[in-house]
């Protein structure tokens, strides 16, 4: 066939696989939605799962048509170059490797063409890890709706859930909102609100969070689809709004002279990355010897003040297999034996 005068166009489409672009096209007689799904960490794979179990329903009325995720990069100690979770995830599923575009900024003009080439009538974003530029945005004409675990428009930005945590809040949820310029400031589709356990740590709250969001956004795709959604989505209040700022490194380590409640809720909400840190001094009191630990906190407690035993305002006491640290305002706090010698 002589592509010059045929009416059909092919378009290069690059990919997740680099060394490979392959033809696509939108089958025009195609009845079903196309929807695509951007998302990162291995959270946003519970999202991912129950896209493609809805589109593979009898009824469904959209399919997955393609997903964005972030590029390969190095991870684990060997720093071996990997895809992320959501596209090995995807991979495992049988997802193909030639829909799974992985660009540096989503304002790339390449991946642009791509994504406008499939058409998308609506995008989904989960932790997805990119700023969406207007050009983006302007793709899908449903718009692109955001899960983001809070109840906005409290704890907007990169930590939510690590943030609420460190303030120690009693209640939380998850947000599904249409996704604008401003920083997570879109108007609210639909929450869900959940008590918070005061043991219950980031990685775990994170997963709960969207996996309540996953069920959240299916239950509403019907109302997204049929444009409803646009009309009963509430604005946000721009004057409760509270930001929640990418942690750094350097804020993982614990000062004892803060209350233990504080350093508790920091442990939470800093469990996976960074973690949390502390240095203790171990001290020969026959020789006067001293030498400096670094210990890693994993799990803690507060505990009554009375279980303080050291005969000095700052000694370190042993209850029960677990070392008890004295904190500000004659608080405790109890390091279980889940901590590392660094």
């Amino acid at each position: 066939m002589s592509l010059s005068s045929s009416p059909l166009m092919l378009r290069r489409v690059c990919s997740f696989n680099a060394a490979r672009c392959v033809s696509s096209a939108v089958n025009p007689s195609s009845k079903k939605k196309q929807l695509v799904f951007l998302g990162s960490p291995q959270v946003s794979a519970s999202v991912l799962d129950a896209l493609l179990n809805a589109s593979s329903a009898p009824d469904s009325v959209f399919e997955v048509a393609a997903i964005v995720t972030q590029p390969p990069s190095g991870r684990d100690r060997g720093r071996k170059v990997m895809p992320s979770p959501v596209a090995q995830h995807a991979l495992d599923k049988g997802f193909p490797s030639d829909l799974i575009f992985t660009p540096v900024r989503a304002g790339e003009e390449l991946f642009l063409s791509n994504l406008r080439a499939l058409q998308p009538e609506l995008c989904i974003t989960a932790a997805y890890g990119n700023i969406l530029p207007t050009r983006f945005l302007e793709i899908p004409p449903l718009g692109t709706v955001n899960i983001h675990p809070s109840l906005l428009p409290l704890y907007r930005g990169a930590a939510p859930v690590q943030r609420a945590l460190q303030d120690g809040v009693k209640e939380t949820g998850v947000s599904l909102a249409f996704t604008i310029r401003a920083l997570d400031a879109g108007p609210i589709i639909a929450c869900e609100r959940m008590e918070v356990d005061d043991q219950i740590k980031a990685p775990d709250l994170l997963a709960l969070l969207f996996s309540r969001g996953s069920k959240l956004l299916i239950r509403e795709l019907p109302s997204i689809f049929d444009g409803s959604a646009r009309l009963k989505a509430r604005a946000q209040d721009d004057s409760q709004a509270t930001l929640a700022p990418k942690i750094s490194p350097e804020e993982s380590w614990l000062s004892f002279d803060q209350e233990a409640i504080i350093l508790h809720n920091k442990v939470r909400a800093f469990a996976g990355w960074p973690g949390t840190r502390a240095r203790v001094a171990v001290v020969d009191h026959k020789s006067g010897q001293r030498n400096n630990l670094e210990l890693k906190i994993l799990t803690t407690r507060v505990c009554n003040s009375h279980n303080i035993q050291g005969s000095e305002v700052d000694d370190v006491t042993f209850s029960k297999g677990s070392l008890v640290f004295p904190c500000g305002r004659s608080t405790a706090l109890e390091v279980g034996n889940h901590f590392k010698i660094v």
